[in-house]
C-alpha cells in the first residue's frame, strides 16, 4: 500500500514522501496553481510506466482531489532516479565562516 508522510505545507504547495512497506519510493511536491494543479514526481530508477501511473493515480486520488475536487487539469513531470541525500546549512559548524552546505542522513 502506497502512504504519503507529509513533510511541509504551504498556502499553496505541498511536498510528501512516498512510503511502501516502510521504504521510501518517492518523493512529490505539489504546487496549486488557480484551476491547475502542477506537481514533480520524484521515483526510484528502476520504476517503469506500469509504477509511475500507480504513484500519480494514488497523488491524485488520495491528495490532490481531496484538496481540490474541481481542478481542470493535474500535471505531473516525472524524474527517475535515486537518493543523493538531504543537504542542509544548518547543518554547519559554527565555526565555519564558510557558506556550504552539508550532507544531512537519509531516514
Amino acid at each position: 500500500m502506497i502512504e504519503f508522510e507529509r513533510e511541509s505545507r504551504t498556502p499553496h504547495s505541498e511536498a510528501y514522501t512516498i512510503l511502501e512497506e516502510g521504504g521510501i519510493v518517492g518523493r512529490v511536491d505539489i504546487h496549486y496553481q488557480g484551476a491547475n494543479v502542477l506537481a514533480t514526481l520524484c521515483t526510484t530508477a528502476d520504476a517503469n510506466e506500469e509504477r509511475i501511473h500507480a504513484l500519480i493515480d494514488s497523488i491524485d486520488e488520495r491528495l490532490v482531489m481531496t484538496a481540490d475536487p474541481y481542478r481542470e487539469d493535474f500535471i505531473v513531470t516525472v524524474w527517475r532516479g535515486s537518493p543523493a541525500g538531504v543537504y542542509s546549512d544548518s547543518d554547519v559548524d559554527d565555526d565555519d565562516d564558510e557558506d556550504t552546505f552539508r550532507l544531512g542522513g537519509l531516514n
